[in-house]
């Protein structure tokens, strides 16, 4: 049995970019034949001349923050979609983000992360990210079902059904995210469940602290992180040689200065920006909104495609709860809902592994002391929870007591 997934992860790094940068002139071609976005972005590119890193650098960023605004004025997928993709399904993450899927076998390429994290055929896998509208689940799904195991699509939630399912089906591997493995783990504790079946784990959608990896390895799970979106799929994934993540193979991985076009030195911290060679959904030069830094020489794993040192934080204020992106303009419309709201802003923190959001909300004495306050809070906390598809805690705060720092989302999560 084949150590890799992909046939390309050992080959020569060197004759790898010489393949990718090679395609990049037909497949800009193509993409501004059929996708009318493309068509008047790049109206003034030759594809022909689009054959190096330093060219390829020359062409607009299309970032991940713009789409909303983007969909709202066209199509459903802002001309991006290929007009001869065959789209199963649709799919519209918090935003909204309109997001497609074709859905032949491993179309996200999440394949390798799962055959890098030890699952193969015969495994049975408890996947516990959600299915419902956000793609997070068939990402997941797809990429089990090409190493050839058997998927049980859990979801998140109902914690003591999933662990009576553990416990009748013994599934050998959990996907989803870390904060719900811990839950888990801590509730089969607590309540003397059986989950000795679970042996390795693929965890992706928030940060794996390594105080939290210690603990689910100390339960007898391996436990690997894969990096994804839902535009692209797979970006990168951790192999058991712990060296940062392993961009995924048919991709192009730069590193920008946030808010520009222009490559970082190697090494240097900046916006992930990548270009899928994906015939559905092209994305060229596509900025993720997350920070990372390419780490320098090979992986001791074998692979020799260029590594990430992992999810370093966002370039905007958009940050991933849970598993799923709350957007600043999500907050403001939670603001527009209420007149005596003046400045608002999200927290976002973490208490035992766990994501928390505190929405605080200033309001004038007047205000304050004549609403019914916990009225008010209850439905304050019912718009969070309809805009984000989150729960979080509301507090309510006098006139001038949040920065004047232009933050309407604040992520002190402690990501080390």
């Amino acid at each position: 049995m084949s150590q890799y997934f992909h046939e390309n992860e050992q080959i020569n790094s060197v004759e790898r970019e010489h393949k990718l940068l090679n395609r990049l002139p037909a497949f800009i071609d193509y993409a501004k034949q059929e996708c009318p976005y493309y068509a008047e972005l790049l109206a003034n590119v030759n594809a022909d001349d689009i054959t190096s890193r330093e060219s390829l650098a020359q062409l607009p960023i299309t970032r991940k923050s713009e789409l909303k605004s983007l969909q709202n004025n066209e199509a459903i997928f802002a001309g991006i979609v290929s007009e001869k993709a065959s789209i199963g399904r649709v799919f519209q993450s918090p935003g909204p983000i309109n997001e497609p899927e074709n859905c032949f076998d491993d179309w996200w390429r999440m394949g390798q992360a799962f055959y890098a994290a030890g699952f193969r055929k015969g495994d049975i896998v408890q996947n516990c990210l959600s299915y419902h509208l956000t793609p997070g689940g068939f990402i997941l799904d797809s990429g089990a079902r090409a190493c050839g195991c058997t998927v049980i699509p859990a979801g998140p939630g109902q914690t003591e059904q999933q662990l009576e399912v553990i416990e009748q089906l013994k599934p050998s591997g959990y996907c989803g995210t870390p904060s719900f493995l811990k839950i888990l783990l801590d509730k089969a504790e607590n309540t003397g469940k059986d989950i000795s079946s679970l042996q390795k784990a693929l965890v992706t959608g928030e940060a794996l602290p390594e105080s939290l990896r210690s603990i689910i390895k100390a339960k007898g799970i391996s436990v690997l992180q894969a990096y994804a979106s839902a535009d692209i799929g797979l970006i990168g994934y951790e192999t058991t040689a712990g060296e940062g993540f392993v961009v995924a193979e048919e991709l192009i991985v730069e590193i920008v200065r946030p808010g520009t076009l222009e490559p970082v030195e190697p090494g240097e911290v900046g916006e992930v920006v990548v270009t899928s060679f994906n015939a559905d959904y092209p994305l060229i030069r596509f900025a993720t909104g997350d920070l990372s830094a390419i780490s320098q020489g090979k992986s001791s794993c074998g692979r020799t495609n260029q590594r990430l040192k992992g999810w370093l934080g966002r370039a905007d204020q958009t940050t991933k709860i849970k598993g799923m992106f709350v957007h600043p303009e999500q907050i403001e419309k939670v603001r527009q809902q209420f007149s005596h709201i003046g400045k608002i802003r999200l927290t976002v923190s973490q208490v035992n592994h766990n994501d928390t959001m505190l929405l605080e909300c200033e309001l004038d004495s007047f205000a304050k002391s004549t609403l019914e306050t916990e009225a008010f809070i209850e439905q304050i906390k019912q718009s969070l929870k309809q805009v984000t598809k989150l729960s979080g805690q509301i507090s309510l705060v006098p006139l001038g007591t949040l920065a004047n720092d232009g933050k309407v989302i604040d992520d002190v999560r402690d990501i080390s």
